[in-house]
């Protein structure tokens, strides 16, 4: 059996079915774990979601931002932006089924020696901790109330601050923004939303989530995806596979028992 991470696939459906085939995927012996940001800006989101859907035990999903946003667009949350793609699903006759099984997608994974989320966490989090507010999140998702709770979950501020006091919709907004879309934040662990650009180039004061000194996580080994700028970055325990498909570039896959990269062109 072999278990194969999978970068951000954003809907890239005949890249995703590239990839896969040049695995060799089995899915009676392997499984797919998938970073998140399934869909939206590429030109086949509904067939990434029915074919990963369809995957059964096979696969594992954690959300991301981009579906998160679509959760809330079909919840009447939020509204569709200019660049979303995510209208067939929308008007598709199993939307409903289909949403339903992403909203009860996992923010956060964890299998052995592996942390699998989608864009990172704070500094100062145990992975005890992240697993704590990520299942607060996840309740709520899975929830009845739901609709009435996504517009904490999805709330988009810039600004948020992290502390044990808390209150619950706080918890939900700062949990969900971090996870699903953190790149760069303060040495203090306060979080920046808003730099997409490479590591490098970031404003002053700001470094990589995972670069903070005294990172409390420093010793997890955690997949992640969401930096396209990133670029497929494989250190000891951190794998970071937004290779930048839905930009033309690739889709990674790395198999976790040899760390062993496949890639997969994005481009026609």
């Amino acid at each position: 059996m072999a278990i194969y991470a999978i970068g951000d696939v954003q809907g890239c459906f005949r890249a995703l079915r590239k990839l896969v085939k040049r695995i060799k995927f089995d899915p009676t012996t392997d499984r797919l774990w998938f970073v998140g940001d399934l869909v939206n800006r590429g030109p086949d989101s509904l067939e990434v979601l029915r074919y990963i859907k369809d995957l059964g035990s096979a696969a594992v999903t954690v959300l991301g931002n981009h579906d998160i946003h679509l959760l809330a667009v079909w919840a009447g949350v939020a509204r569709l932006h200019r660049k979303d793609t995510v209208g067939p699903v929308l008007s598709a006759p199993d939307c409903d089924e289909l949403l339903t099984w992403l909203r009860h997608r996992p923010l956060v994974y964890r299998e052995h020696d592996y942390v699998m989320l989608h864009a990172g966490l704070l500094p100062q989090w145990t992975i005890a901790q992240a697993e704590k507010l990520a299942r607060e999140v996840e309740e709520a998702l899975r929830g009845e109330a739901f609709v009435d709770m996504l517009p904490f979950i999805y709330f988009r501020g810039s600004q948020a601050s992290w502390s044990t006091d808390l209150g619950h919709q706080d918890r939900l907004s700062l949990a969900t923004n971090v996870m699903t879309r953190i790149r760069v934040c303060t040495p203090e662990g306060e979080p920046d939303f808003s730099f997409k650009g490479r590591p490098n180039d970031a404003p002053q004061g700001l470094v990589p989530w995972f670069a903070v000194p005294g990172r409390a996580t420093a010793r997890d080994t955690i997949i992640f995806g969401h930096w396209s700028a990133l670029g497929l970055f494989v250190k000891k325990t951190l794998i970071g596979l937004d290779a930048g498909c839905v930009w033309g570039q690739e889709l990674i896959a790395l198999r976790l028992d040899d760390r062993k990269v496949f890639r997969a062109s994005c481009s026609g």
